[in-house]
């Protein structure tokens, strides 16, 4: 007997893309209790980073931002004296002076393109919501070089090498930006942006603004006569230039 409702072939099925559920923000009662000071701001940053990402999303969201942009430019000079100890004199204001103003600058470079990558990716995200997790991130990369700081005072006091000084605060730096950008990812992820192409690309670009940043502030662990560099120098070029210094 013929088949009265013939078929095509059917395709084969694909297999459904699977991706990690994440809670609502907001979802856990402990996650809407208040931050009242910058004290609460840092400690949330620490222990609840969604307690933060979820009151971002709300009115008044200023207040956190200047509070954990505080603590972190605090904590960023803190580290910045530390650096100052290598050479100490005058380095020890001119290192945190540079840090934090490097730091600050790379951001303000940076934000805008953060911004535009969210919008192209669907995010839902405010403009104050992207500055929250960006200074999210800067306050925790920053809270993490000031538990790093006794371990690079030790060497500062122990070696002369500017070479191998400049090496451990770029390893320094390294690791507490991969935590403080695993911040910033997390709280993308919640923005409802249905791709994170943008957010990896922007992370590059901020990477190296902020390698080329110190570059453009050298001497930042060393000295030098004047308070910037008079010569425009790429940061791989600097890196290779201070490595053959220090071996002859």
């Amino acid at each position: 007997m013929n088949d009265l409702n013939p078929t095509g072939p059917i395709p084969p099925q694909l297999p459904t893309p699977t991706y990690p559920i994440r809670a609502p923000l907001g979802e856990s009662p402990e996650e809407r209790e208040p931050i009242p000071n910058l004290f609460a701001a840092t400690e949330a940053v620490l222990r609840q980073p969604r307690r933060v990402m979820y009151h971002l999303r709300q009115p008044g969201s200023g207040r956190i931002v200047i509070a954990m942009l505080f603590v972190a430019m605090l904590c960023a000079a803190g580290y910045g004296v530390v650096v100052g100890t290598f050479s100490s004199g005058a380095q020890l204001w001119i290192a945190p002076v540079k840090i934090v103003g490097g730091l600050l600058l790379a951001t303000l470079i940076c934000l805008p393109s953060l911004y535009i990558f969210a919008c192209l990716s669907g995010s839902q995200a405010r403009l104050m919501e992207i500055v929250g997790l960006v200074t999210g991130l800067l306050l925790l990369t920053t809270l993490l070089l000031i538990g790093f700081a006794p371990v690079a005072w030790l060497f500062s006091q122990s070696t002369d090498s500017l070479a191998w000084m400049g090496t451990l605060h770029l390893v320094f730096w390294g690791i507490a930006t991969v935590f403080g950008l695993r911040f910033l990812e997390n709280g993308f992820a919640h923005t409802k942006a249905r791709s994170n192409a943008g957010l990896m690309t922007w992370v590059v670009i901020f990477v190296l603004v902020v390698l080329q940043m110190t570059t453009a502030l050298r001497p930042i662990v060393g000295t030098a006569e004047t308070f910037l560099p008079q010569e425009k120098k790429f940061f791989l070029s600097h890196w290779g230039d201070s490595l053959k210094s220090s071996l002859d």
